[in-house]
């Protein structure tokens, strides 16, 4: 397996679709069939003939290799070394290896392909996570526990930031502003390489999150782990709550429309009275009554329950008045004492 190699670059040379579902991460994408001729050979394959179709896909893969070596080929030195791969190590990634290796290029190509690479990821993060000692984070909904971490890691401390992640806040509201989660599987590819940077006799700070992070779940592996660490809570008075969520989500207040389509979601738990009571708050424009109703009605309760139930082992607790610089930097500070 050539994954602890350095590699001028690494280069996928699946369909754009291929690509984006799942892919080694820092790799590029070099298509030598795009989805529309990946699929026109496919059919022909189907309803004509192999060989037909081996003509038509050889004569569309020539003339995507030779755009790439016009393109961005076209201005490497001899000392080029890329790692190629597709999704079986068959035809697509042969194709551009040979090329690149008849120009002069030192060229490995990925036994297996995506296929290798994927058993790979599933196997590691089997047994990766356990080698990890973890401090867990926790606090209600607002307490600024992402910011947080972010500071500490700042600050050179271990962070397994899993919202950035997942690109997700872990809530009903938590979806990122028109950015797209990844992949479950890309999800454990950038899991996998995040935790391969870590050191395992330091401690790592997570996220008290629960299994599933928007539409992405954690390995199993590593959820246990959290759910047996010890935890440091964050206690933020409600207004304090309430000002850095208003600040955190503008984008659901400039788009109210979004933000009531969201909520009722949560009709079958709490009741359209309820839901009516904060979409005329919304109306209103009474942010702060409606935000600190939500945390009171709905995520305070949920993530009590939920902390009760995974994350019980709270070791310390540390009290902030707010989240301006000097507090947060006060308890970093604290914290990198501690590690």
């Amino acid at each position: 397996m050539p994954f602890g190699e350095t590699y001028s670059e690494i280069i996928d040379v699946r369909s754009p679709s291929e690509f984006a579902l799942d892919r080694i991460p820092g790799a590029i994408n070099l298509p030598v069939l795009d989805d529309e001729e990946r699929a026109k050979v496919g059919t022909i394959y189907k309803q004509v003939c192999p060989f037909t179709a081996r003509k038509v896909g050889a004569s569309l893969v020539a003339a995507n290799i030779s755009k790439h070596l016009t393109t961005h080929f076209a201005s490497i030195d001899k000392n080029y070394h890329p790692l190629v791969y597709c999704w079986r190590g068959g035809q697509r990634s042969n194709s551009m290896a040979m090329v690149l290796s008849e120009i002069g290029w030192r060229v490995t190509l990925l036994q297996g392909g995506y296929q290798t690479y994927r058993a790979y990821v599933r196997d590691v993060l089997q047994h990766l996570p356990e080698k990890f000692t973890y401090r867990i984070l926790c606090g209600l909904t607002g307490s600024g526990k992402t910011h947080i971490l972010r500071q500490m890691a700042a600050r050179g401390v271990q962070v397994l930031d899993l919202e950035g992640l997942a690109n997700h806040r872990g809530s009903l509201l938590g979806e990122e502003w028109k950015s797209p989660q990844p992949s479950q599987k890309y999800f454990e590819s950038l899991l996998l390489k995040q935790l391969q940077t870590l050191n395992p006799t330091q401690p790592v700070w997570v996220e008290a999150e629960s299994n599933k992070i928007g539409r992405v779940y954690l390995p199993q592996s590593l959820w246990e782990q959290m759910k047996q660490a010890s935890c440091v809570e964050i206690q933020l008075p409600l207004e304090a709550r309430v000002k850095f969520l208003l600040q955190e989500y503008p984008h659901l207040m400039a788009h109210p429309e979004v933000l009531k389509a969201k909520l009722q979601q949560l009709k079958s738990k709490h009741g359209g009275q309820k839901i009516n009571e904060w979409n005329s708050l919304i109306d209103a424009g009474k942010w702060e009554s409606f935000v600190g109703d939500l945390l009171q009605c709905h995520y305070d309760p949920t993530y009590t329950q939920s902390m009760d139930k995974c994350y019980s082992n709270v070791e310390r607790v540390m009290r902030l008045a707010d989240l301006s610089d000097a507090s947060v930097d006060s308890l970093v500070n604290a914290v990198v004492a501690d590690s």
